[in-house]
């Protein structure tokens, strides 16, 4: 079964008037007085439970956003990693009071929205609903039922999250750099795995929310429709009877930048693209200085399609849709990052474009300083119309210790900001000399280029694990693309049994985001194709092509099948590309692929893996990405994996077939 989904992209095409008056098109317009902000001042009261509750008036609408964060340390999880993820799953399966549908159930009759993580919550609802909204979000906060059975669903539904990302390189780059950078046993560095998942208990959830969920340092900041006159008496009672934990915290593992630029290198074999991630440790944190000026270095560096490094790797050099950079300050660790996707065989140009742009940050011309004030100071004023953002405002000035001042005069700040000003934030800041250069992809292909740059090259295992060079296994002389094919052929039945098969009807399903996808492709000699996919009973895409021409299908609509699609269709004439393959591929050398050493057949931009103990076909990888076959069966004489697993819009999706029918197809099934 390939993967031959198509998607639909349709524009939509928006006209608008031009006012009578003259307008010289060529010149730039004149920027008004930056305007003067006000910001409404919340009105601040504390429980006797340590709870700060911060309530800023807004009667424009009927609304009332609230939410509940608590300022605390990273928490070190250690043999049960991921025992906060699992609290946090709990708390809309309903409370001491309510079950879980009777919670549900109430939420949706009021309209509102609630949403809980394992440091807070949040919630939105009419203000003629907050007494009730905030009552139940308090009842879920100060008393959750935790029951074995939940926690159960949790941990299997998280272990079937990180199996879906075993095999994707920007899940891999997001958990080792961050382990590499603070270490993988610290509050910092740590990550989930299948085993820590397995180990938590009811008592691990139980005992975590008793010591980490608590009012302590905690804030609720309520913005809307209300009054503190109204807002004073519910939130007493609502949360009055939350207990404080008094838990003490340790110190924070300390974190270093390693002395001089490294390249750290995950193997993803089965990758098509690298995920490269340049990142540093920094002190800055939000008020202090330089604050203003590392964010305006930022944002000409890579803060958005116009920065510098997406007009370089993008526009410049095709390297990758998109590259970009953050400045993160916080309160507890301070970074900065740059990061891209690239095309495999560019991975080294790419490194090197990047460090060209972060060494080449200190010099800022005057148009890149008035244009990143500009857009920074536009983002700012359009976040002013969004209640959440004063809720944002009111707590950041709250747990970072900001003046009174400090978003009343952010425009101000922004204008006052010298071209020498983000050059010494930029040196203080984004340090190209203390990085580490994290790339995951497919070591095979990137290694020699990235060992030529002249860092340091360091070789790691999904799991932070140091470890050897990836090496390249010899094949064998016997062995050639033939060779190869003639032993997937016989071990899935034989040339013989493959010659009675004229079609194959194979229906498959999936599970995406808790919603079943139904897959059904009918596949002829010729190329012919018909393959449908549905959920919820209504077909969202398909696709047919009858040996000669085709058309793909998609939320009512029907186009032409693209071009390249229709070449690669005309060119795969057999049931079985096997069959016909050895002419035009090319054997690449023994890979990993799906934990197993595999030879690597190269047809085109497609590579197909053959497991070389057993001589059955592991996977496909190509510019859609990889694709993964395994759970073969025999079905007429011919084994077919019953197991599918490709990537759809980002999301690993694996399929588990159903039934296979032989030379059933017709030709009305291709029309």
């Amino acid at each position: 079964m390939k993967k031959q989904l198509s998607y639909i992209a349709v524009a939509f095409l928006f006209s608008g008037m031009l006012s009578a008056q003259k307008i010289d098109i060529n010149k730039m317009p004149t920027p008004g007085p930056t305007p003067v902000i006000n910001i409404t001042k919340p009105q601040t009261f504390q429980l006797k439970n340590g709870l700060t509750v911060m309530v800023v008036e807004n009667h424009k609408l009927p609304r009332v956003n609230m939410s509940v964060s608590m300022d605390r340390p990273p928490i070190y999880e250690g043999a049960v990693a991921g025992v906060a993820d699992v609290m946090s799953d709990q708390f809309e399966n309903g409370t001491m009071k309510l079950s879980k549908d009777e919670f549900n159930k109430k939420v949706d009759f009021l309209g509102a929205s609630l949403n809980f993580s394992s440091s807070g919550a949040s919630g939105n609802t009419l203000s003629k609903y907050f007494p009730q909204v905030l009552s139940l979000m308090a009842e879920a906060m100060t008393s959750p039922k935790f029951s074995a059975e939940e926690i159960k669903t949790s941990k299997d539904r998280m272990i079937e999250g990180l199996k879906s990302e075993e095999k994707s390189a920007d899940a891999i780059a997001g958990r080792v750099s961050n382990a590499l950078m603070f270490g993988k046993n610290t509050s910092r560095g740590e990550f989930t795995t299948e085993e820590s998942i397995n180990k938590i208990t009811l008592k691990d959830v139980q005992d975590f929310y008793n010591k980490y969920y608590a009012p302590d340092n905690a804030y609720l900041v309520i913005v809307g429709d209300v009054t503190m006159k109204e807002v004073k008496p519910l939130v007493e009672k609502a949360f009055d009877g939350w207990k404080k934990s008094n838990t003490v915290f340790p110190k924070l593992e300390p974190a270093n930048n390693v002395a001089k630029t490294e390249i750290d290198v995950v193997d993803v074999p089965s990758a098509v693209q690298s995920v490269i991630n340049i990142a540093n440790l920094n002190d800055l944190k939000v008020g202090a200085p330089q604050y203003f000026p590392a964010v305006i270095a930022n944002y000409i560096l890579g803060g958005g399609g116009e920065a510098r490094l997406f007009m370089n790797l993008r526009e410049k050099n095709a390297f990758t849709y998109g590259a970009y950079s953050r400045m993160s300050p916080g309160k507890y660790s301070s970074e900065f990052s740059a990061e891209s996707s690239v095309r495999n065989e560019v991975t080294d140009k790419a490194v090197t474009e990047f460090m060209k742009e972060l060494n080449g940050i200190t010099s800022i011309k005057p148009e890149e300083l008035a244009n990143a004030k500009a857009k920074l100071k536009g983002d700012f004023i359009r976040s002013m119309e969004s209640p959440s953002t004063i809720a944002r405002f009111a707590l950041n000035q709250k747990v970072q210790n900001l003046p009174d001042s400090f978003y009343v005069d952010y425009l101000k700040s922004i204008d006052a900001v010298t071209a020498d000003d983000v050059s010494k934030a930029a040196k203080a800041n984004i340090l190209p000399n203390q990085s580490r250069i994290f790339v995951a992809g497919k070591a095979s292909q990137i290694t020699e280029g990235l060992e030529k740059l002249g860092y340091p090259v360091n070789f790691y295992d999904s799991k932070a694990n140091p470890v050897a060079k990836p090496q390249v296994q010899k094949v064998d002389a016997s062995v050639t693309v033939a060779s190869v094919l003639d032993k997937y052929i016989a071990a899935i039945g034989g040339k013989d049994a493959l010659a009675k098969i004229t079609s194959t009807t194979t229906t498959a399903t999936a599970t995406v985001q808790g919603m079943a996808l139904e897959m059904k492709e009918i596949k002829a000699k010729g190329g012919k194709v018909n393959q449908s996919v549905s959920m919820m009973g209504q077909t969202v895409q398909k696709m047919v092509f009858d040996g000669k021409d085709g058309r793909i299908e998609a939320q009512g609509q029907k186009m032409p099948l693209p071009a390249a699609e229709k070449t690669k269709l005309l060119a795969d004439t057999e049931l079985f590309p096997e069959l016909g393959m050895a002419k035009t591929a090319k054997l690449g050398g023994i890979e990993k692929f799906n934990n197993e050493d595999c030879y690597a057949v190269k047809d085109g931009d497609d590579t197909s893996y053959y497991s070389v103990k057993t001589g059955l076909k592991t996977g496909e990888s190509g510019k859609e990405g990889p694709t993964t076959y395994s759970d073969y069966k025999e079905v007429s004489g011919v084994k077919f994996p019953h197991s599918v697993s490709a990537n759809m819009g980002g999301m690993d999706v694996t399929f588990v077939v159903k039934s296979i029918e032989i030379n059933k197809a017709t030709d009305a099934d291709f029309k």
